[in-house]
């Protein structure tokens, strides 16, 4: 295992990592569930919300971000067997700027830009990551979106994106870059693949038996090189390094 302090740039992802996108999302669905008399649980809806989005990214990789969860809000009424509307598909497309930010992200991130560069890869476009931004509070050196790539993640070529610009815009190598991301299907597989160092966010604590919540469950997952429960505890233990 490398020493924290040998990185000069951490890549993170955002939305489950930085943002608590499952909160955002299962507050988005409230007036669908609420216009259907819902009584699903909470964890069988995110589960099938996963599925269907990963369906939806892979199948229209160059789909706006907003765009794309307003056919995951219909196809994931339909696949519940609820009603929906236009209206309601859009509104949920519309809602990632709502979406809240983990309590502990934004003075981590403040503490880590004192030691590295900080970098984004999101599957969402620039302007949803805007609104996002100013939760988080902090300035990154670099932001790479879907919307910029032409395809979400778990996809090599959003990893491939990352690399090449990370050379040529911060003159930045990748045995210099550590990725951090909870999702080990959107993140830590393709990020292995591309033989870049991993820090796991294990905010669901999959590692001690916890569920996949939003993300897709991965047969094989890959082995980040580094394990943590939350952004606190990293941004410690790289401070401390």
């Amino acid at each position: 295992m490398r020493s924290l302090r040998e990185y000069e740039v951490l890549s993170f992802d955002c939305y489950g990592t930085l943002i608590d996108w499952e909160s955002g999302i299962w507050e988005a669905l409230q007036p669908m569930l609420a216009a259907n008399a819902s009584a699903v649980s909470r964890s069988d809806v995110l589960a099938e919300y996963g599925r269907i989005e990963s369906e939806h990214e892979a199948a229209t990789p160059g789909m706006h971000y907003p765009d794309l969860l307003a056919g995951v809000h219909h196809d994931l009424a339909a696949a519940l067997r609820f009603d929906t509307t236009d209206e309601l598909d859009h509104a949920f497309g519309a809602s990632v700027p709502e979406w809240p930010p983990f309590s502990d992200s934004p003075g981590s991130l403040d503490a880590l830009s004192e030691r590295y560069r900080l970098a984004i890869l999101s599957n969402v476009d620039r302007a949803s990551f805007s609104a996002s931004n100013e939760k988080l509070g902090v300035t990154f050196d670099a932001v790479y979106t879907a919307g910029d790539i032409g395809s979400y993640k778990p996809d090599p070529a959003n990893f491939d994106y990352l690399l090449d610009h990370l050379a040529t815009d911060l003159g930045i190598e990748p045995d210099s870059v550590l990725h951090v991301a909870q999702s080990l299907f959107h993140d830590h597989a393709p990020a292995k693949a591309a033989c870049l160092d991993t820090a796991w966010i294990d905010r669901q604590r999959l590692s001690a038996g916890g569920e996949w919540g939003a993300t897709m469950p991965v047969e094989d997952p890959p082995v980040p090189d580094h394990v943590y429960f939350s952004m606190t505890d990293f941004a410690q233990a790289c401070m401390g390094s």
